[in-house]
Protein backbone atom coordinates (compact mmCIF):
# COMPACT_ATOMS: atom_id res chain seq x y z
CA UNK A 1 0.00 0.00 0.00
CA UNK A 2 1.25 3.48 -0.83
CA UNK A 3 2.11 5.38 2.31
CA UNK A 4 4.65 5.88 5.04
CA UNK A 5 3.04 3.47 7.52
CA UNK A 6 3.01 0.65 4.99
CA UNK A 7 6.63 1.36 4.03
CA UNK A 8 7.69 1.49 7.68
CA UNK A 9 5.95 -1.81 8.44
CA UNK A 10 7.66 -3.49 5.51
CA UNK A 11 11.13 -2.23 6.41
CA UNK A 12 10.80 -2.98 10.12
CA UNK A 13 9.35 -6.42 9.43
CA UNK A 14 12.20 -7.36 7.09
CA UNK A 15 14.82 -6.05 9.52
CA UNK A 16 13.25 -8.02 12.39
CA UNK A 17 13.24 -11.11 10.18
CA UNK A 18 16.97 -10.63 9.62
CA UNK A 19 17.37 -10.73 13.42
CA UNK A 20 15.67 -14.13 13.56
CA UNK A 21 12.05 -13.11 14.19
CA UNK A 22 9.05 -14.62 12.45
CA UNK A 23 6.86 -11.73 11.28
CA UNK A 24 3.20 -11.77 10.27
CA UNK A 25 1.47 -8.60 9.09
CA UNK A 26 -2.29 -8.19 9.51
CA UNK A 27 -3.67 -5.67 7.06
CA UNK A 28 -6.65 -4.64 4.95
CA UNK A 29 -7.78 -6.68 1.99
CA UNK A 30 -6.02 -4.38 -0.50
CA UNK A 31 -2.59 -4.97 1.06
CA UNK A 32 -0.14 -6.65 -1.31
CA UNK A 33 2.40 -9.41 -0.67
CA UNK A 34 5.94 -8.72 0.55
CA UNK A 35 8.73 -11.20 -0.12
CA UNK A 36 10.10 -12.38 3.22
CA UNK A 37 6.99 -11.53 5.27
CA UNK A 38 3.66 -13.28 5.75
CA UNK A 39 0.95 -10.75 4.92
CA UNK A 40 -2.62 -11.53 5.99
CA UNK A 41 -4.76 -9.19 3.87
CA UNK A 42 -7.96 -10.10 5.67
CA UNK A 43 -9.44 -6.97 7.29
CA UNK A 44 -12.40 -5.72 5.27
CA UNK A 45 -12.95 -2.59 7.34
CA UNK A 46 -11.23 -1.07 10.35
CA UNK A 47 -14.32 -1.06 12.57
CA UNK A 48 -15.46 -3.12 15.57
CA UNK A 49 -15.91 -6.21 13.37
CA UNK A 50 -12.18 -6.29 12.67
CA UNK A 51 -11.66 -7.57 16.22
CA UNK A 52 -12.98 -11.00 15.24
CA UNK A 53 -10.64 -11.20 12.27
CA UNK A 54 -7.66 -10.16 14.36
CA UNK A 55 -8.53 -12.53 17.21
CA UNK A 56 -8.74 -15.45 14.77
CA UNK A 57 -5.26 -14.60 13.52
CA UNK A 58 -3.83 -14.26 17.03
CA UNK A 59 -5.25 -17.64 18.06
CA UNK A 60 -3.95 -19.26 14.89
CA UNK A 61 -0.43 -17.81 14.96
CA UNK A 62 0.07 -17.43 18.75
CA UNK A 63 2.43 -14.46 18.51
CA UNK A 64 4.65 -13.29 21.36
CA UNK A 65 3.83 -9.67 20.61
CA UNK A 66 1.19 -7.75 18.67
CA UNK A 67 2.67 -4.48 17.40
CA UNK A 68 0.21 -1.83 16.22
CA UNK A 69 1.47 0.73 13.71
CA UNK A 70 -0.82 3.63 14.58
CA UNK A 71 -1.89 6.52 12.43
CA UNK A 72 -5.55 7.50 12.75
CA UNK A 73 -6.07 7.93 8.99
CA UNK A 74 -4.66 4.46 8.28
CA UNK A 75 -7.54 3.01 10.33
CA UNK A 76 -10.20 5.13 8.59
CA UNK A 77 -10.37 7.42 11.65
CA UNK A 78 -12.27 4.65 13.50
CA UNK A 79 -11.46 4.01 17.19
CA UNK A 80 -11.68 0.18 17.13
CA UNK A 81 -7.91 -0.26 16.95
CA UNK A 82 -7.45 2.08 19.92
CA UNK A 83 -9.23 -0.43 22.18
CA UNK A 84 -7.56 -3.52 20.71
CA UNK A 85 -4.90 -3.79 23.48
CA UNK A 86 -7.76 -3.80 26.03
CA UNK A 87 -9.31 -6.76 24.19
CA UNK A 88 -5.98 -8.58 24.09
CA UNK A 89 -5.65 -8.25 27.87
CA UNK A 90 -8.93 -10.13 28.26
CA UNK A 91 -7.24 -13.24 26.82
CA UNK A 92 -5.59 -13.80 30.19
CA UNK A 93 -2.10 -14.93 31.16
CA UNK A 94 -1.29 -16.46 27.78
CA UNK A 95 -2.08 -13.31 25.86
CA UNK A 96 0.54 -11.76 23.58
CA UNK A 97 2.18 -8.56 24.73
CA UNK A 98 1.02 -5.42 22.91
CA UNK A 99 3.13 -2.55 21.60
CA UNK A 100 2.03 0.55 19.69
CA UNK A 101 4.15 2.83 17.53
CA UNK A 102 2.59 6.28 17.17
CA UNK A 103 3.38 7.61 13.70
CA UNK A 104 1.49 10.73 14.69
CA UNK A 105 -0.84 11.73 17.51
CA UNK A 106 -3.86 12.66 15.42
CA UNK A 107 -7.12 11.60 17.02
CA UNK A 108 -9.82 9.39 15.44
CA UNK A 109 -13.32 10.58 14.59
CA UNK A 110 -15.94 9.60 17.16
CA UNK A 111 -18.98 11.86 16.84
CA UNK A 112 -19.62 15.59 16.38
CA UNK A 113 -18.19 17.77 19.17
CA UNK A 114 -16.42 14.78 20.80
CA UNK A 115 -13.61 17.15 21.74
CA UNK A 116 -11.45 15.87 24.64
CA UNK A 117 -12.94 12.38 24.37
CA UNK A 118 -11.03 11.87 21.12
CA UNK A 119 -7.74 12.58 22.88
CA UNK A 120 -8.73 10.16 25.64
CA UNK A 121 -9.14 7.44 23.01
CA UNK A 122 -5.55 7.95 21.86
CA UNK A 123 -4.37 7.85 25.47
CA UNK A 124 -6.35 4.63 25.94
CA UNK A 125 -4.30 2.99 23.21
CA UNK A 126 -1.04 4.08 24.85
CA UNK A 127 -2.06 3.19 28.40
CA UNK A 128 -3.49 -0.26 27.65
CA UNK A 129 -0.49 -1.31 25.56
CA UNK A 130 2.44 -2.92 27.34
CA UNK A 131 4.75 -0.42 25.67
CA UNK A 132 4.41 2.67 23.49
CA UNK A 133 6.89 3.98 20.94
CA UNK A 134 7.19 7.47 19.51
CA UNK A 135 9.32 8.22 16.48
CA UNK A 136 10.28 11.83 17.25
CA UNK A 137 10.96 14.17 20.15
CA UNK A 138 7.82 16.26 19.69
CA UNK A 139 5.50 13.29 20.13
CA UNK A 140 7.68 11.91 22.94
CA UNK A 141 7.16 15.09 24.95
CA UNK A 142 3.43 15.31 24.17
CA UNK A 143 2.62 11.67 24.92
CA UNK A 144 5.05 11.30 27.80
CA UNK A 145 3.15 13.88 29.84
CA UNK A 146 0.06 11.63 29.83
CA UNK A 147 1.63 8.26 30.76
CA UNK A 148 3.00 6.81 33.98
CA UNK A 149 5.67 4.92 32.02
CA UNK A 150 7.34 7.17 29.45
CA UNK A 151 7.17 5.95 25.84
CA UNK A 152 10.29 4.76 24.08
CA UNK A 153 11.87 6.89 21.36
CA UNK A 154 12.78 4.75 18.36
CA UNK A 155 13.18 6.72 15.11
CA UNK A 156 12.12 5.72 11.64
CA UNK A 157 14.43 5.32 8.66
CA UNK A 158 14.22 5.82 4.94
CA UNK A 159 11.63 3.78 3.08
CA UNK A 160 13.87 3.86 -0.01
CA UNK A 161 17.25 2.13 -0.24
CA UNK A 162 19.40 4.02 -2.78
CA UNK A 163 20.02 1.97 -5.94
CA UNK A 164 20.44 3.59 -9.34
CA UNK A 165 19.22 2.02 -12.60
CA UNK A 166 22.14 0.39 -14.44
CA UNK A 167 21.75 2.74 -17.42
CA UNK A 168 21.47 5.95 -15.35
CA UNK A 169 22.87 9.09 -16.98
CA UNK A 170 22.29 12.27 -15.00
CA UNK A 171 22.14 14.68 -17.92
CA UNK A 172 19.81 12.38 -19.86
CA UNK A 173 17.54 11.98 -16.85
CA UNK A 174 17.34 15.76 -16.39
CA UNK A 175 16.62 16.18 -20.09
CA UNK A 176 13.42 14.18 -19.57
CA UNK A 177 12.27 17.12 -17.49
CA UNK A 178 13.44 19.71 -20.00
CA UNK A 179 16.37 20.74 -17.78
CA UNK A 180 19.89 21.38 -19.03
CA UNK A 181 23.15 20.72 -17.14
CA UNK A 182 23.31 24.28 -15.78
CA UNK A 183 19.66 24.62 -14.79
CA UNK A 184 18.53 24.20 -11.19
CA UNK A 185 16.18 21.27 -10.60
CA UNK A 186 14.30 21.23 -7.32
CA UNK A 187 12.60 18.08 -6.09
CA UNK A 188 9.89 17.32 -3.56
CA UNK A 189 9.33 13.76 -2.36
CA UNK A 190 6.13 12.34 -0.90
CA UNK A 191 2.39 12.71 -1.01
CA UNK A 192 0.77 16.10 -1.37
CA UNK A 193 -0.97 17.12 1.83
CA UNK A 194 -1.67 20.19 3.89
CA UNK A 195 1.15 19.55 6.38
CA UNK A 196 3.92 19.73 3.81
CA UNK A 197 3.72 23.36 2.71
CA UNK A 198 3.42 22.68 -1.00
CA UNK A 199 1.64 26.00 -1.49
CA UNK A 200 4.66 27.81 0.00
CA UNK A 201 6.92 25.89 -2.36
CA UNK A 202 4.84 26.83 -5.40
CA UNK A 203 4.85 30.51 -4.48
CA UNK A 204 8.63 30.34 -4.03
CA UNK A 205 8.97 28.66 -7.43
CA UNK A 206 6.84 31.40 -8.98
CA UNK A 207 9.24 34.03 -7.61
CA UNK A 208 12.26 32.09 -8.91
CA UNK A 209 10.74 31.68 -12.37
CA UNK A 210 10.12 35.42 -12.50
CA UNK A 211 13.66 36.20 -11.31
CA UNK A 212 15.83 33.15 -12.03
CA UNK A 213 19.29 32.86 -10.45
CA UNK A 214 22.27 33.54 -12.74
CA UNK A 215 23.06 29.83 -12.94
CA UNK A 216 20.02 28.96 -15.06
CA UNK A 217 16.31 28.27 -15.11
CA UNK A 218 14.54 26.70 -12.12
CA UNK A 219 12.07 23.82 -12.30
CA UNK A 220 10.38 21.53 -9.79
CA UNK A 221 9.87 17.76 -9.88
CA UNK A 222 7.40 16.03 -7.58
CA UNK A 223 8.75 12.52 -6.96
CA UNK A 224 6.36 9.67 -6.14
CA UNK A 225 2.64 9.11 -5.85
CA UNK A 226 0.44 12.15 -5.40
CA UNK A 227 -2.05 11.21 -2.67
CA UNK A 228 -1.44 7.72 -1.20
CA UNK A 229 -4.11 5.34 0.05
CA UNK A 230 -4.76 6.29 3.68
CA UNK A 231 -5.85 9.92 3.93
CA UNK A 232 -8.77 11.09 1.73
CA UNK A 233 -8.12 14.75 2.62
CA UNK A 234 -4.98 14.55 0.44
CA UNK A 235 -7.18 14.44 -2.67
CA UNK A 236 -8.90 17.74 -1.89
CA UNK A 237 -5.59 19.44 -1.08
CA UNK A 238 -4.01 18.14 -4.30
CA UNK A 239 -6.87 19.67 -6.30
CA UNK A 240 -6.12 23.01 -4.64
CA UNK A 241 -2.44 22.71 -5.57
CA UNK A 242 -3.24 21.81 -9.16
CA UNK A 243 -5.39 24.93 -9.31
CA UNK A 244 -2.60 27.02 -7.77
CA UNK A 245 -0.10 25.76 -10.36
CA UNK A 246 -2.45 26.89 -13.11
CA UNK A 247 -3.15 30.21 -11.39
CA UNK A 248 0.58 30.96 -11.08
CA UNK A 249 1.29 29.85 -14.65
CA UNK A 250 3.73 27.13 -13.55
CA UNK A 251 2.53 24.26 -15.75
CA UNK A 252 5.72 24.29 -17.83
CA UNK A 253 7.96 24.41 -14.75
CA UNK A 254 6.47 21.50 -12.76
CA UNK A 255 6.90 17.78 -13.48
CA UNK A 256 5.32 14.74 -11.79
CA UNK A 257 6.91 11.29 -11.80
CA UNK A 258 3.88 9.52 -10.31
CA UNK A 259 4.34 6.38 -8.22
CA UNK A 260 7.54 4.78 -9.53
CA UNK A 261 9.88 1.91 -8.53
CA UNK A 262 12.51 2.62 -5.88
CA UNK A 263 15.38 2.83 -8.36
CA UNK A 264 13.57 5.59 -10.27
CA UNK A 265 13.09 7.47 -7.01
CA UNK A 266 16.86 7.22 -6.46
CA UNK A 267 17.54 8.38 -10.01
CA UNK A 268 15.27 11.39 -9.52
CA UNK A 269 17.03 12.37 -6.30
CA UNK A 270 20.40 11.97 -8.03
CA UNK A 271 19.30 14.11 -10.98
CA UNK A 272 18.01 16.95 -8.80
CA UNK A 273 20.12 19.77 -7.35
CA UNK A 274 18.08 20.45 -4.21
CA UNK A 275 15.34 18.71 -2.27
CA UNK A 276 12.86 21.25 -0.89
CA UNK A 277 10.61 20.10 1.99
CA UNK A 278 8.87 23.17 3.49
CA UNK A 279 6.82 21.38 6.17
CA UNK A 280 4.16 23.69 7.56
CA UNK A 281 4.86 22.63 11.17
CA UNK A 282 8.62 22.56 10.74
CA UNK A 283 10.87 19.64 9.92
CA UNK A 284 10.55 16.58 12.15
CA UNK A 285 12.24 13.20 12.23
CA UNK A 286 8.80 11.60 11.93
CA UNK A 287 8.82 12.29 8.18
CA UNK A 288 9.93 9.36 6.01
CA UNK A 289 10.24 11.80 3.13
CA UNK A 290 12.95 13.69 5.03
CA UNK A 291 14.81 10.44 5.78
CA UNK A 292 14.69 9.48 2.10
CA UNK A 293 16.35 12.75 1.13
CA UNK A 294 18.99 12.26 3.83
CA UNK A 295 19.98 8.75 2.74
CA UNK A 296 20.33 9.87 -0.88
CA UNK A 297 22.74 12.63 0.12
CA UNK A 298 20.61 15.27 -1.55
CA UNK A 299 21.10 18.81 -0.21
CA UNK A 300 17.93 19.68 1.68
CA UNK A 301 16.15 22.98 2.21
CA UNK A 302 13.49 22.60 4.88
CA UNK A 303 11.75 24.52 7.65
CA UNK A 304 12.86 25.27 11.19
CA UNK A 305 11.62 22.62 13.67
CA UNK A 306 9.12 23.41 16.41
CA UNK A 307 11.41 21.88 19.04
CA UNK A 308 15.18 21.78 19.10
CA UNK A 309 16.55 18.83 17.12
CA UNK A 310 20.24 18.50 18.01
CA UNK A 311 20.76 16.13 15.06
CA UNK A 312 20.15 18.98 12.62
CA UNK A 313 22.73 21.68 11.97
CA UNK A 314 21.88 24.63 9.72
CA UNK A 315 24.43 24.97 6.95
CA UNK A 316 26.00 21.61 7.77
CA UNK A 317 23.42 18.88 7.01
CA UNK A 318 20.30 20.96 6.25
CA UNK A 319 19.44 24.52 5.26
CA UNK A 320 16.62 25.91 7.40
CA UNK A 321 14.08 28.67 6.71
CA UNK A 322 10.96 29.83 8.53
CA UNK A 323 7.77 27.83 7.85
CA UNK A 324 5.23 29.45 5.54
CA UNK A 325 7.63 32.11 4.23
CA UNK A 326 7.76 31.78 0.43
CA UNK A 327 10.07 34.81 0.07
CA UNK A 328 12.64 33.36 2.50
CA UNK A 329 12.39 29.99 0.80
CA UNK A 330 13.00 31.51 -2.64
CA UNK A 331 15.99 33.47 -1.27
CA UNK A 332 17.50 30.30 0.25
CA UNK A 333 17.09 28.37 -3.00
CA UNK A 334 18.62 31.23 -4.98
CA UNK A 335 21.61 31.34 -2.61
CA UNK A 336 22.19 27.61 -2.83
CA UNK A 337 21.74 27.62 -6.59
CA UNK A 338 24.73 29.95 -6.81
CA UNK A 339 26.87 28.01 -4.30
CA UNK A 340 27.68 24.52 -5.54
CA UNK A 341 30.23 23.99 -2.79
CA UNK A 342 27.63 24.60 -0.08
CA UNK A 343 25.22 22.23 -1.83
CA UNK A 344 27.88 19.53 -1.82
CA UNK A 345 28.58 20.15 1.87
CA UNK A 346 24.90 19.87 2.74
CA UNK A 347 24.53 16.66 0.73
CA UNK A 348 27.54 15.05 2.39
CA UNK A 349 26.28 16.09 5.82
CA UNK A 350 22.83 14.66 5.08
CA UNK A 351 24.29 11.30 4.13
CA UNK A 352 26.39 11.14 7.30
CA UNK A 353 23.31 11.95 9.38
CA UNK A 354 21.31 9.19 7.71
CA UNK A 355 23.63 6.59 9.28
CA UNK A 356 21.91 7.25 12.62
CA UNK A 357 18.65 5.88 11.21
CA UNK A 358 19.61 2.44 9.91
CA UNK A 359 16.89 -0.21 9.90
CA UNK A 360 19.10 -2.84 11.54
CA UNK A 361 19.56 -0.50 14.52
CA UNK A 362 15.85 0.38 14.60
CA UNK A 363 14.91 -3.31 14.56
CA UNK A 364 17.43 -4.18 17.29
CA UNK A 365 16.03 -1.44 19.55
CA UNK A 366 12.49 -2.66 18.86
CA UNK A 367 13.39 -6.27 19.65
CA UNK A 368 15.05 -5.16 22.89
CA UNK A 369 11.80 -3.42 23.85
CA UNK A 370 9.79 -6.58 23.11
CA UNK A 371 12.04 -8.56 25.46
CA UNK A 372 11.88 -5.86 28.14
CA UNK A 373 8.09 -6.32 28.42
CA UNK A 374 8.36 -10.09 28.56
CA UNK A 375 7.64 -11.01 24.96
CA UNK A 376 9.41 -14.03 23.52
CA UNK A 377 12.38 -16.01 24.85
Amino acid sequence: MQGGVGDYTRELGLALRDLGCEVDVAGPIQAGPVSGLTVHATVERWNWRCWGTLLDLVRQREPDVVHIQYQAAAYAMHPAINFWPWRLRRMGARRPRSVVTFHDLKVPYLFPKAGPVRRMVVNELAQRSDAAITTNREDLEALGSTLETPPALIPIGSNITPALPSSFDRDAWRARWGAGPDDIVLCFFGFINNRKGVDTLLHALHALVANPPPTGNVSLVFIGGRTGTSDPTNIAYLAQMDALIAQLGLEDHVQWTGFVPAEEVTASFEAADLCVLPYRDGVSLLHGTFHAALIHGTPIVTTQPRVRLPELSHGENVYLVAPGDARALAAAISQLAADKQLRQKLGAGAQVLSERFRWDTIAADTLELYRAIGAGP
